[in-house]
Protein backbone atom coordinates (compact mmCIF):
# COMPACT_ATOMS: atom_id res chain seq x y z
CA UNK A 1 0.00 0.00 0.00
CA UNK A 2 1.30 3.31 -1.03
CA UNK A 3 2.61 5.61 1.51
CA UNK A 4 -0.33 8.30 -0.26
CA UNK A 5 -2.92 6.19 0.34
CA UNK A 6 -2.23 5.66 3.84
CA UNK A 7 -2.03 9.20 4.51
CA UNK A 8 -5.19 9.88 3.60
CA UNK A 9 -6.61 6.34 5.53
CA UNK A 10 -5.65 6.91 8.37
CA UNK A 11 -7.85 10.34 9.68
CA UNK A 12 -10.50 8.69 7.87
CA UNK A 13 -10.86 5.67 10.40
CA UNK A 14 -12.06 7.97 12.79
CA UNK A 15 -14.71 9.21 10.64
CA UNK A 16 -15.59 5.90 9.47
CA UNK A 17 -16.54 4.58 12.85
CA UNK A 18 -18.53 7.86 14.18
CA UNK A 19 -20.55 6.65 11.90
CA UNK A 20 -21.88 3.52 13.34
CA UNK A 21 -24.82 4.06 15.52
CA UNK A 22 -26.62 1.90 17.94
CA UNK A 23 -23.99 -0.05 19.37
CA UNK A 24 -20.39 0.43 20.32
CA UNK A 25 -17.36 0.45 18.03
CA UNK A 26 -13.43 -1.15 17.81
CA UNK A 27 -11.60 1.48 17.16
CA UNK A 28 -8.28 0.78 14.32
CA UNK A 29 -5.67 1.44 17.15
CA UNK A 30 -7.64 -0.73 19.60
CA UNK A 31 -8.12 -3.51 17.45
CA UNK A 32 -6.53 -6.55 17.87
CA UNK A 33 -6.21 -10.62 16.26
CA UNK A 34 -8.43 -11.48 13.26
CA UNK A 35 -10.04 -7.99 13.89
CA UNK A 36 -6.77 -6.25 13.42
CA UNK A 37 -6.07 -8.11 10.35
CA UNK A 38 -9.62 -7.11 8.70
CA UNK A 39 -9.32 -3.91 9.35
CA UNK A 40 -6.02 -3.72 7.24
CA UNK A 41 -7.39 -5.58 4.80
CA UNK A 42 -10.31 -4.00 4.64
CA UNK A 43 -7.99 -0.57 3.72
CA UNK A 44 -5.88 -2.66 1.73
CA UNK A 45 -8.78 -4.25 -0.61
CA UNK A 46 -11.80 -2.20 -0.19
CA UNK A 47 -9.85 1.58 0.13
CA UNK A 48 -11.25 2.68 3.40
CA UNK A 49 -12.53 1.25 6.52
CA UNK A 50 -15.84 0.62 5.87
CA UNK A 51 -18.39 1.35 8.18
CA UNK A 52 -20.48 -1.71 7.01
CA UNK A 53 -18.20 -3.87 7.39
CA UNK A 54 -16.42 -2.56 10.79
CA UNK A 55 -19.61 -1.87 12.52
CA UNK A 56 -19.42 -6.01 13.09
CA UNK A 57 -16.79 -5.58 15.24
CA UNK A 58 -17.87 -6.33 18.80
CA UNK A 59 -18.60 -9.76 17.61
CA UNK A 60 -15.63 -11.26 15.63
CA UNK A 61 -17.07 -13.70 13.92
CA UNK A 62 -19.73 -11.81 12.80
CA UNK A 63 -17.11 -9.34 11.43
CA UNK A 64 -15.41 -11.80 9.81
CA UNK A 65 -18.33 -13.17 8.14
CA UNK A 66 -19.43 -10.02 6.40
CA UNK A 67 -15.60 -9.02 5.19
CA UNK A 68 -15.12 -13.24 3.71
CA UNK A 69 -18.78 -12.45 2.23
CA UNK A 70 -17.86 -8.68 1.36
CA UNK A 71 -14.05 -9.58 0.00
CA UNK A 72 -14.67 -13.57 -1.75
CA UNK A 73 -18.13 -12.14 -3.72
CA UNK A 74 -16.82 -8.34 -4.68
CA UNK A 75 -13.76 -7.63 -4.55
CA UNK A 76 -11.60 -10.23 -5.11
CA UNK A 77 -10.71 -10.92 -8.79
CA UNK A 78 -12.67 -13.56 -10.61
CA UNK A 79 -14.31 -14.27 -13.34
CA UNK A 80 -17.03 -11.82 -13.62
CA UNK A 81 -15.48 -7.86 -13.80
CA UNK A 82 -15.93 -5.48 -10.58
CA UNK A 83 -18.33 -3.07 -13.21
CA UNK A 84 -20.67 -5.93 -13.31
CA UNK A 85 -20.68 -6.42 -9.32
CA UNK A 86 -20.77 -2.99 -8.87
CA UNK A 87 -24.30 -2.66 -10.98
CA UNK A 88 -25.70 -5.81 -9.06
CA UNK A 89 -24.64 -4.00 -6.04
CA UNK A 90 -26.43 -0.59 -7.10
CA UNK A 91 -29.29 -2.03 -8.20
CA UNK A 92 -30.18 -4.14 -4.97
CA UNK A 93 -29.28 -1.64 -2.91
CA UNK A 94 -32.22 0.44 -4.46
CA UNK A 95 -34.23 -1.88 -4.11
CA UNK A 96 -33.99 -2.02 -0.41
CA UNK A 97 -34.68 1.72 -0.42
CA UNK A 98 -30.77 1.47 1.38
CA UNK A 99 -29.53 5.28 0.28
CA UNK A 100 -26.12 5.06 2.04
CA UNK A 101 -24.96 1.36 0.06
CA UNK A 102 -27.11 3.14 -3.14
CA UNK A 103 -25.16 6.47 -3.18
CA UNK A 104 -21.63 4.10 -2.57
CA UNK A 105 -21.96 1.65 -5.05
CA UNK A 106 -23.86 4.32 -7.75
CA UNK A 107 -20.65 6.62 -7.80
CA UNK A 108 -18.11 3.84 -7.56
CA UNK A 109 -20.00 2.07 -10.68
CA UNK A 110 -20.05 5.45 -12.66
CA UNK A 111 -16.53 5.83 -11.93
CA UNK A 112 -15.65 2.87 -13.09
CA UNK A 113 -18.05 2.72 -15.90
CA UNK A 114 -15.91 6.21 -17.01
CA UNK A 115 -12.49 4.70 -16.80
CA UNK A 116 -12.90 1.01 -16.77
CA UNK A 117 -9.94 -0.96 -14.82
CA UNK A 118 -10.39 -4.39 -15.35
CA UNK A 119 -12.88 -7.14 -17.25
CA UNK A 120 -12.55 -9.94 -14.96
CA UNK A 121 -9.86 -13.01 -15.59
CA UNK A 122 -11.30 -13.84 -18.15
CA UNK A 123 -10.33 -10.85 -20.01
CA UNK A 124 -13.87 -10.37 -21.48
CA UNK A 125 -16.04 -7.47 -20.81
CA UNK A 126 -19.29 -8.19 -18.68
CA UNK A 127 -22.86 -7.77 -18.91
CA UNK A 128 -24.05 -4.41 -19.55
CA UNK A 129 -25.19 -2.23 -17.07
CA UNK A 130 -28.73 -2.05 -17.75
CA UNK A 131 -29.05 -6.03 -18.08
CA UNK A 132 -28.02 -6.55 -14.91
CA UNK A 133 -30.41 -3.36 -13.52
CA UNK A 134 -33.24 -5.20 -15.15
CA UNK A 135 -32.38 -8.73 -14.03
CA UNK A 136 -32.34 -7.44 -10.34
CA UNK A 137 -35.49 -5.22 -10.18
CA UNK A 138 -37.40 -7.85 -12.34
CA UNK A 139 -35.96 -11.38 -11.11
CA UNK A 140 -35.82 -12.26 -14.61
CA UNK A 141 -33.02 -14.75 -16.69
CA UNK A 142 -29.63 -13.41 -15.98
CA UNK A 143 -28.33 -11.88 -18.46
CA UNK A 144 -24.81 -13.45 -18.35
CA UNK A 145 -22.99 -17.04 -18.97
CA UNK A 146 -23.50 -19.41 -16.00
CA UNK A 147 -19.92 -19.49 -14.69
CA UNK A 148 -20.59 -16.07 -13.64
CA UNK A 149 -23.44 -16.49 -11.46
CA UNK A 150 -21.77 -17.77 -8.26
CA UNK A 151 -20.14 -14.00 -8.23
CA UNK A 152 -23.13 -12.16 -9.40
CA UNK A 153 -25.48 -13.90 -7.24
CA UNK A 154 -22.87 -13.66 -4.32
CA UNK A 155 -22.80 -10.06 -4.63
CA UNK A 156 -26.25 -9.42 -4.34
CA UNK A 157 -26.30 -11.81 -1.51
CA UNK A 158 -23.89 -9.83 -0.06
CA UNK A 159 -26.09 -6.75 -0.42
CA UNK A 160 -29.18 -8.15 0.69
CA UNK A 161 -27.16 -8.76 4.05
CA UNK A 162 -25.40 -5.58 3.96
CA UNK A 163 -28.11 -3.41 3.18
CA UNK A 164 -30.43 -4.07 6.06
CA UNK A 165 -27.28 -4.01 8.47
CA UNK A 166 -26.49 -0.42 6.84
CA UNK A 167 -30.22 0.67 7.37
CA UNK A 168 -29.99 -0.41 10.86
CA UNK A 169 -26.51 1.23 12.13
CA UNK A 170 -25.54 4.19 10.13
CA UNK A 171 -27.25 6.54 8.64
CA UNK A 172 -28.78 7.82 4.99
CA UNK A 173 -25.38 8.87 3.80
CA UNK A 174 -21.89 8.07 4.15
CA UNK A 175 -21.21 10.68 6.39
CA UNK A 176 -20.23 11.43 10.23
CA UNK A 177 -23.61 12.61 12.37
CA UNK A 178 -24.34 16.44 12.25
CA UNK A 179 -21.89 16.58 8.74
CA UNK A 180 -23.28 19.22 6.53
CA UNK A 181 -25.12 17.87 3.47
CA UNK A 182 -22.59 19.67 0.95
CA UNK A 183 -19.89 17.61 2.31
CA UNK A 184 -21.14 14.73 0.72
CA UNK A 185 -19.70 15.79 -2.82
CA UNK A 186 -16.14 16.52 -1.83
CA UNK A 187 -16.46 12.89 0.67
CA UNK A 188 -17.06 11.05 -2.04
CA UNK A 189 -14.37 12.15 -4.63
CA UNK A 190 -11.89 10.89 -1.68
CA UNK A 191 -13.55 8.04 -1.17
CA UNK A 192 -14.11 7.39 -5.02
CA UNK A 193 -10.62 7.27 -5.34
CA UNK A 194 -9.54 5.33 -2.39
CA UNK A 195 -11.73 2.62 -3.88
CA UNK A 196 -10.57 2.67 -7.56
CA UNK A 197 -6.68 2.68 -6.54
CA UNK A 198 -7.94 -1.00 -4.34
CA UNK A 199 -9.76 -1.80 -7.78
CA UNK A 200 -6.12 -1.59 -9.71
CA UNK A 201 -4.32 -3.54 -7.20
CA UNK A 202 -6.63 -6.79 -8.09
CA UNK A 203 -7.12 -8.30 -4.66
CA UNK A 204 -6.08 -11.58 -4.51
CA UNK A 205 -8.90 -14.45 -4.67
CA UNK A 206 -9.17 -16.84 -1.71
CA UNK A 207 -6.93 -15.12 1.34
CA UNK A 208 -9.97 -14.20 3.41
CA UNK A 209 -11.00 -17.96 3.71
CA UNK A 210 -8.45 -18.64 6.81
CA UNK A 211 -10.66 -15.92 9.19
CA UNK A 212 -13.51 -18.86 9.57
CA UNK A 213 -13.49 -22.67 9.80
CA UNK A 214 -14.50 -24.96 6.91
CA UNK A 215 -18.31 -25.74 6.64
CA UNK A 216 -20.51 -27.29 4.32
CA UNK A 217 -22.57 -25.33 1.74
CA UNK A 218 -25.91 -25.30 3.00
CA UNK A 219 -28.13 -26.49 0.27
CA UNK A 220 -30.61 -22.99 -0.46
CA UNK A 221 -27.02 -21.47 -1.56
CA UNK A 222 -26.29 -24.72 -4.01
CA UNK A 223 -26.17 -21.97 -6.83
CA UNK A 224 -22.86 -21.20 -5.60
CA UNK A 225 -21.17 -24.46 -6.34
CA UNK A 226 -19.94 -23.79 -9.60
CA UNK A 227 -17.58 -21.75 -8.43
CA UNK A 228 -15.39 -23.50 -5.32
CA UNK A 229 -13.90 -20.26 -3.77
CA UNK A 230 -17.12 -18.42 -3.11
CA UNK A 231 -19.21 -21.80 -2.23
CA UNK A 232 -16.27 -22.14 0.06
CA UNK A 233 -16.48 -18.40 1.26
CA UNK A 234 -20.22 -18.57 1.86
CA UNK A 235 -20.59 -21.93 3.42
CA UNK A 236 -18.01 -20.65 6.13
CA UNK A 237 -20.20 -17.23 6.48
CA UNK A 238 -23.06 -18.79 7.00
CA UNK A 239 -22.24 -21.14 9.34
CA UNK A 240 -20.69 -18.55 11.44
CA UNK A 241 -23.38 -16.34 11.41
CA UNK A 242 -26.00 -19.48 12.27
CA UNK A 243 -23.25 -20.41 14.95
CA UNK A 244 -23.67 -16.64 16.57
CA UNK A 245 -27.31 -16.59 16.51
CA UNK A 246 -27.70 -19.80 17.91
CA UNK A 247 -25.54 -18.50 20.91
CA UNK A 248 -27.04 -15.30 21.48
CA UNK A 249 -30.75 -14.90 19.85
CA UNK A 250 -33.25 -17.28 21.71
CA UNK A 251 -34.38 -20.72 20.10
CA UNK A 252 -38.12 -19.09 19.89
CA UNK A 253 -36.88 -15.80 18.31
CA UNK A 254 -35.49 -17.55 15.48
CA UNK A 255 -38.10 -20.27 15.04
CA UNK A 256 -40.70 -17.22 14.53
CA UNK A 257 -38.59 -15.25 12.32
CA UNK A 258 -37.60 -18.36 9.73
CA UNK A 259 -41.03 -19.13 10.14
CA UNK A 260 -42.01 -15.70 8.54
CA UNK A 261 -39.48 -15.67 6.26
CA UNK A 262 -40.42 -19.11 4.75
CA UNK A 263 -43.58 -17.59 3.94
CA UNK A 264 -42.25 -14.00 2.76
CA UNK A 265 -42.48 -12.93 -0.88
CA UNK A 266 -39.77 -10.88 -0.64
CA UNK A 267 -42.15 -7.63 -0.88
CA UNK A 268 -42.25 -4.84 1.38
CA UNK A 269 -44.73 -5.15 4.12
CA UNK A 270 -45.39 -1.48 4.31
CA UNK A 271 -45.31 0.76 7.60
CA UNK A 272 -48.22 -1.09 9.32
CA UNK A 273 -48.40 -3.91 12.35
CA UNK A 274 -50.71 -6.41 11.76
CA UNK A 275 -48.00 -8.52 10.38
CA UNK A 276 -45.57 -8.02 13.08
CA UNK A 277 -48.06 -8.25 15.69
CA UNK A 278 -49.07 -11.72 14.97
CA UNK A 279 -46.18 -13.45 15.16
CA UNK A 280 -44.99 -11.80 17.76
CA UNK A 281 -47.94 -12.20 19.72
CA UNK A 282 -46.76 -16.11 20.03
CA UNK A 283 -43.15 -15.52 21.72
CA UNK A 284 -43.17 -14.92 25.34
CA UNK A 285 -43.40 -10.89 26.20
CA UNK A 286 -39.67 -10.70 27.51
CA UNK A 287 -38.83 -11.76 23.76
CA UNK A 288 -40.98 -9.79 21.89
CA UNK A 289 -38.48 -6.64 21.55
CA UNK A 290 -35.52 -8.58 20.31
CA UNK A 291 -37.83 -10.72 18.13
CA UNK A 292 -39.18 -6.85 16.56
CA UNK A 293 -35.88 -5.75 16.02
CA UNK A 294 -35.03 -9.65 13.60
CA UNK A 295 -38.60 -9.10 11.92
CA UNK A 296 -38.20 -5.88 11.28
CA UNK A 297 -34.59 -6.14 10.52
CA UNK A 298 -35.66 -9.23 7.86
CA UNK A 299 -38.25 -7.16 5.78
CA UNK A 300 -38.66 -3.75 6.69
CA UNK A 301 -35.24 -2.39 7.88
CA UNK A 302 -35.57 0.76 6.93
CA UNK A 303 -38.07 0.87 9.98
CA UNK A 304 -35.89 -0.21 12.65
CA UNK A 305 -35.04 3.32 14.68
CA UNK A 306 -34.04 3.76 18.83
CA UNK A 307 -37.50 3.10 19.80
CA UNK A 308 -36.89 -0.74 18.52
CA UNK A 309 -33.10 -0.97 19.99
CA UNK A 310 -33.98 0.73 23.14
CA UNK A 311 -36.67 -1.73 23.68
CA UNK A 312 -34.66 -4.89 22.84
CA UNK A 313 -31.92 -3.22 25.39
CA UNK A 314 -34.67 -2.81 27.89
CA UNK A 315 -35.35 -6.58 27.68
CA UNK A 316 -31.87 -7.62 28.40
CA UNK A 317 -30.04 -7.45 24.81
CA UNK A 318 -26.48 -6.20 24.88
CA UNK A 319 -24.46 -5.01 21.85
CA UNK A 320 -23.38 -9.07 21.02
CA UNK A 321 -27.42 -9.93 21.17
CA UNK A 322 -28.49 -6.70 19.25
CA UNK A 323 -25.27 -7.70 16.64
CA UNK A 324 -26.60 -11.15 16.43
CA UNK A 325 -30.27 -11.01 16.07
CA UNK A 326 -30.20 -8.39 12.94
CA UNK A 327 -26.91 -10.13 11.23
CA UNK A 328 -28.89 -13.52 11.65
CA UNK A 329 -32.01 -12.12 10.44
CA UNK A 330 -30.53 -10.31 7.48
CA UNK A 331 -28.67 -13.09 6.05
CA UNK A 332 -31.73 -15.34 6.63
CA UNK A 333 -33.37 -12.89 4.67
CA UNK A 334 -30.96 -12.60 2.02
CA UNK A 335 -30.85 -16.37 1.15
CA UNK A 336 -34.48 -16.15 1.02
CA UNK A 337 -34.16 -13.16 -1.49
CA UNK A 338 -31.45 -14.32 -3.67
CA UNK A 339 -33.87 -17.50 -3.97
CA UNK A 340 -36.58 -15.26 -5.31
CA UNK A 341 -34.30 -14.12 -7.81
CA UNK A 342 -32.84 -16.83 -9.13
CA UNK A 343 -36.07 -18.59 -8.86
CA UNK A 344 -38.95 -16.13 -9.26
CA UNK A 345 -40.90 -17.99 -6.73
Amino acid sequence: MSGGRRLVQAPLRGLSLLQVRHVSTVSFGEAAGDTARIYRELERDFGVLAPPVALHAPVPELLAASWVTLRETMLAEGRAPRTAKEAVAAAVSAGNQCPFCSTMHSTILDSLSLRPVSRGRAGRPGPAVGELTEWISTEGRPPFPPELLPELAGTALCLQYLNRMVNVFLGPQPLPPNAPDQALGPVLRVLTGLMRASVRAKAAPGTSLSLLPSAALPPDLDWAAGDPRIADALARSAAAVDRVGAELVSDPVRKVVAAELARWDGTDPGLGRAWLDGPLGDLPPGERPVGELALLTAMASYRVGERVVAAARQAGAGDREILAATSWASLWAARRRVRHLLSGD
